[in-house]
C-alpha cells in the first residue's frame, strides 16, 4: 500500500503576491476588493475557494493536512474532492459565524482574525475516518491545537501549526509527538503541518527521531513537514517551488498566488 500526503499552511484561503508594492496591500485591515494589478500578479481581496479547491484537487494525494484553514470551507472540499474532513478549531473563532461572513467577501480585512482551523481530509486509498480527536497545545499566548485522526486503514495522522516563537514551537512539537505517539500506539503515524522551526536553526527534529521515530524532515531550510513513523519513505517529502502555487486570472490574465507556503508532498509505503 503506498499512500500520498499533502500538507499546506493555506494562509486563511488569501493570496500573497511575490510583487512588494501587492504585498502592502495584502495584509489584514484592507477594505478594498481587487484585483490591484502590479506587473505579473495581481492581488484581489475576495474568495479564493474554487482556485484553492482547483489546485488542490489537481494534485495526487490521499490525506491532506491543511492548516489556517478556513472553517467555512470544510463542506465544499469534502463535496469537492469526495473526502471525509476532520476539522479541530483553533484560535480566533469567538466571533463565527459572522467572521466567516466578512472573510468571505473581504479576506483581507480580517486575516487571521476570520479564524481558522487545522483540517485534515481523507480520500481514495486512505481508508475512511474512524476516529477524531482535538488536542490542546497550548492557550498562551494563542489557542494551538492539533487534529489527531485515526482512519480505518490503522494509519493515525496528527495535523498541527505550532506557535511561532521558536522556544515555543520546540516545546509543543515534543509535547505534540508525545500526545500523538500516544493516540497512534502501534499503528503507523504521520505527523505533520506547520512547525514554525527550520531544521538547520533547531535541534527538535533529531530529538523527534531519537525519542519518537519520527522522520524524516523535508528540508533544512523549511518550516513544514511530513514525519512518519512505522511508514515506509516511498517519495522523501519536498516543497514546492513558489510559482508552483500561481493560477492564472482569466479576466486580467494576470497570476495570483495562493497562500504565503510552499506545499509539501511525500508518499508513504505500508506492508
Amino acid at each position: 500500500m503506498e499512500l500520498h500526503a499533502l500538507t499546506w499552511n493555506l494562509f486563511h484561503g488569501r493570496d500573497w503576491p511575490p510583487e512588494e508594492q501587492l504585498q502592502q496591500r495584502a495584509h489584514k485591515g484592507n477594505w478594498r476588493r481587487g484585483p490591484i494589478r502590479g506587473d505579473e500578479y495581481e492581488q484581489v481581496n475576495r474568495d479564493l475557494s474554487r482556485e484553492f479547491i482547483a489546485w488542490i484537487d489537481a494534485v495526487e494525494w490521499d490525506v491532506a493536512l491543511f492548516q489556517e484553514f478556513p472553517p467555512r470551507w470544510k463542506a465544499r472540499m469534502e463535496a469537492a474532492f469526495g473526502a471525509q474532513g476532520h476539522r479541530a478549531y483553533s484560535g480566533r473563532n469567538w466571533l463565527q459565524p459572522l467572521t466567516s461572513i466578512i472573510g468571505q467577501r473581504r479576506p483581507d480585512l480580517l486575516g487571521a482574525w476570520e479564524g481558522g482551523s487545522n483540517t485534515t481530509f481523507a480520500r481514495r486509498g486512505a481508508g475512511r475516518i474512524a476516529e477524531r480527536t482535538r488536542a490542546v497545545l497550548t492557550r498562551r499566548p494563542e489557542l494551538r491545537v492539533m487534529a489527531l485522526t485515526r482512519l480505518e486503514s490503522g494509519i493515525c495522522v496528527a495535523n498541527m501549526h505550532v506557535s511561532t516563537k521558536p522556544a515555543s514551537a520546540e516545546r509543543e512539537l515534543l509535547a505534540a509527538a508525545e500526545r500523538a505517539i500516544g493516540f497512534a500506539g502501534d499503528r503507523p503515524l504521520i505527523f505533520g503541518g506547520d512547525f514554525n522551526v527550520r531544521p538547520r536553526d533547531s535541534e527538535v527534529f533529531a530529538e523527534l527521531e531519537s525519542r519518537f521515530g519520527l522522520a524524516p524532515f523535508t528540508a533544512p531550510d523549511r518550516l513544514s513537514h511530513l514525519l512518519v513513523r512505522s511508514l515506509d519513505v516511498v517519495e522523501h517529502p519536498v516543497a514546492w517551488p513558489p510559482e508552483a502555487r500561481d493560477v492564472a486570472d482569466p479576466e486580467t490574465g494576470l497570476k495570483i498566488r495562493l497562500s504565503d507556503h510552499n506545499p509539501v508532498r511525500g508518499t508513504f509505503g505500508l506492508d
